[in-house]
């Protein structure tokens, strides 16, 4: 997207020269904006992230076989975060139940002649009744990452941030 990057810390990160990155968003930036001008230095090894249709560069890299993505859904991904922030190594939900989500299948990186080359791995699915109603739920893993960038208007010397 187009809102909220820390366009400074990018361009820092683009300019240190580091390279294999696995990122973390709910998306990957537009071409040479955002995360796309890490993505256009071919920066980024794995994309996890809910919406990625709006970077040609993200595309081309994905379908040739040079970017590896895990595709979540965009509350999945809140909470996977704010799991792995929060010490809590998984949890069940419904968001995904009879899809690929869950199934496995779901491409993560093409072999560069339009095969998968490897596809999600399928994920446990139990039963429960919260409130007396039977339904089923997707285990999914928490998110821990090793930094954040984020942007905001202020901050001081404690953390306190301004958004």
């Amino acid at each position: 997207g187009l809102s909220g990057n820390p366009i400074a810390l990018i361009e820092a990160l683009l300019d240190q020269g580091t390279t294999d990155l696995s990122v973390v968003s709910n998306n990957c930036g537009v071409d040479d904006w955002g995360l796309g001008v890490l993505l256009g230095a071919k920066r980024i090894r794995k994309m996890t992230s809910s919406y990625v249709g709006e970077n040609k560069e993200f595309e081309r890299q994905f379908l040739s076989g040079e970017l590896e993505l895990e595709l979540t859904p965009q509350g999945t991904l809140a909470e996977k975060l704010r799991a792995g922030g929060a010490g809590i190594a998984a949890f069940f939900t419904q968001t995904g139940v009879g899809t690929q989500v869950a199934e496995g299948g779901l491409p993560q990186r093409y072999d560069g002649e339009g095969g998968v080359a490897v596809a999600s791995a399928p994920k446990d699915v139990r039963t429960f009744a919260p409130g007396g109603r039977a339904a089923e739920y997707v285990l999914e893993e928490a998110i821990v990452t090793d930094f954040a960038l984020v942007h905001a208007r202020r901050g001081d010397r404690h953390g306190n941030l301004v958004f």
